[in-house]
């Protein structure tokens, strides 16, 4: 019989020593970072004031919109809807245009400067909790789409999208408009590096963050570690996900809000069915991923009266070893079963490794930070099960495109020529997104 993908933590009490006095304790927690971990730097400052900024509310969030006008108009009339992306608490539109529009190529306008020279509107959709429910910031993103429609000047087609998360919160908002049957009145959608089939955060730095956010809380109303891991967005998009550190079950159906969306998602017909369907992958297509050695050892740190080891996440495979942490007397060791080791495979990266280790002060390789957080086959849409995962994640996936398209449920998808990081702007992905918005 088939055994589902799990987690098993063993806790036990060290053999010798004691319990960690308070010294100790206010000790190693002045050694813990406390800042929220699995964030997202998604840009520098950025200066661009926009034209107009809309309040966009729903019934169950909130948001804005940053509203720059193409071709010097002051006016709507081609309008480029882009949803921001998974992170913790409000949107940082300013910075979000400043990403997409760095110049990617010495002396070559940024991307949203060129799509503004050929007449779009830039709206950027931000949220002021993109940590909530993708259905209840789907809400903030039609509200964008319907203001858009009223506010534009002839009858250009909308291009909807949005970068990680916000693909995801687009895809549903233009799903559940078409299943309430109201014209959402648009062509083109496009979703950059979006986890359409699941985001991979490693299980064994889950449950670090858990785990030394006791022993380091943050300051009265601040978020602390884990709160983004723990939020309803992390359990919405990550295929395999724990709720603390103590653990053991299985970890692709271990949130009904996973399973739920996933089910409410499929009902909407999965994607909408009258645009046209874009996307891009941060991820290579060919099947090379990154040379992260399953089941190694990540970084492993020793202190006094703490310690804690991160492997790579081993290839499936029966209770193989993912690490452990302790501090004072306490233990726990945990292992996977039937889990892939997605760490190393093709796919937009995240510098997860390095940030648990930068927060705990542990040394760590350069080579060794990043591993992929939205794999290729899930930013491209591959069909396969978005629970079981039932799907090689090393597949080349450009065979595919040319051989049978009708595997993916976007009508087209772009792949970078590298493993990038989350949400980067290549001029490969750049300029095939400049090529693909040209047909309109």
């Amino acid at each position: 019989m088939a055994v589902n993908p799990r987690i098993d933590v063993s806790t036990s009490l060290a053999t010798s020593g004691t319990d960690l006095t308070p010294e100790e304790l206010a000790e190693l927690a002045a050694t813990i970072a406390s800042d929220i971990l699995f964030t997202t730097d998604i840009g520098l400052p950025g200066e661009r004031v926009p034209d107009e900024t809309w309040h966009l509310p729903g019934e169950r969030a909130h948001g804005t919109a940053a509203v720059y006008y193409g071709n010097g108009r002051t006016h709507l009339e081609k309008p480029f809807l882009f949803a921001d992306g998974f992170n913790y608490g409000p949107s940082d539109l300013p910075a979000l245009f400043n990403h997409f529009n760095a110049p990617y190529e010495s002396g070559r306008p940024g991307l949203f400067d060129q799509l503004q020279a050929r007449g779009y509107d830039i709206v950027l959709i931000g949220f002021d909790e993109r940590h909530t429910h993708i259905q209840h910031n789907a809400e903030v993103a039609r509200a964008a789409i319907v203001r858009a429609i009223q506010e534009r000047v002839g009858t250009e087609p909308l291009t909807v999208g949005g970068v990680s998360m916000g693909g995801i919160i687009t895809r549903y908002a233009l799903a559940k408009l078409e299943n309430d049957s109201l014209d959402h009145q648009t062509g083109t959608y496009l979703s950059w590096d979006s986890p359409h089939n699941g985001a991979w955060i490693p299980l064994i730095l889950q449950q670090m963050a858990y785990f030394f956010e006791k022993l380091s809380p943050a300051k009265p109303g601040e978020p602390s570690q884990a709160d983004l891991i723990r939020s309803p967005a992390a359990q919405q998009l990550l295929w395999a996900w724990v709720p603390d550190a103590k653990y053991s079950g299985e970890v692709a159906t271990t949130s009904e809000l996973r399973t739920d969306f996933v089910r409410e998602l499929a009902d909407l017909g999965n994607f909408p069915q009258r645009p046209r369907l874009l996307g891009v992958a941060n991820g290579r297509g060919d099947g090379t991923g990154r040379p992260l050695p399953a089941g190694e050892i990540a970084f492993d740190w020793q202190a006094l009266v703490a310690s804690a080891t991160a492997r790579f996440q081993p290839d499936r495979g029966t209770e193989q070893r993912i690490g452990g942490m302790h501090a004072g007397l306490s233990m726990r060791r945990s292992t996977t079963t039937e889990v892939p080791a997605l760490d190393g495979v093709p796919g937009g990266t995240l510098d997860s490794f390095g940030k648990v280790a930068d927060a705990i002060k542990a040394k760590i390789s350069e080579d060794y930070r990043s591993g992929a957080f939205v794999p290729a086959v899930s930013a491209s849409a591959l069909v396969y099960d978005p629970i079981k995962w039932d799907v090689d994640p090393n597949l080349n996936l450009l065979d595919l495109v040319g051989q049978d398209p009708e595997r993916f449920l976007l009508n087209e998808v772009a792949f970078d020529t590298e493993n990038t990081e989350h949400s980067a702007v290549s001029g490969v992905l750049a300029e095939w997104v400049l090529d693909k918005l040209s047909d309109n």
